[in-house]
């Protein structure tokens, strides 16, 4: 039996770069969110909201993208769904 090791490299290279991906946008995700609650505490009164609202978004986009990551990951290991 001959293992093709390039495939197998390849594989694990491709793994942990998703990966990576996923946790610093998961991170700015987080970034966002602390954004977002800092300037409700302040009560944004010199910007109008508009860093809550901007924090508030970036928050949610970066969760979305991660749940839609993860969601294609659970799409392409289920037969079932395919």
């Amino acid at each position: 039996m001959d293992l093709d090791w390039s495939a197998l490299g390849q594989v694990t290279a491709v793994s942990i770069a998703v990966t990576v991906a996923v946790v610093v946008v998961f991170a700015l995700g987080v970034l966002g969110l602390a954004r977002h609650e800092g300037a409700r505490e302040e009560g944004a009164h010199e910007d109008g909201g508009g860093t809550s609202s901007l924090g508030a978004a970036q928050a949610g986009l970066c969760f979305l993208a991660c749940a839609a990551v993860v969601a294609y990951g659970i799409y392409l290991i289920v037969p079932q769904f395919h």
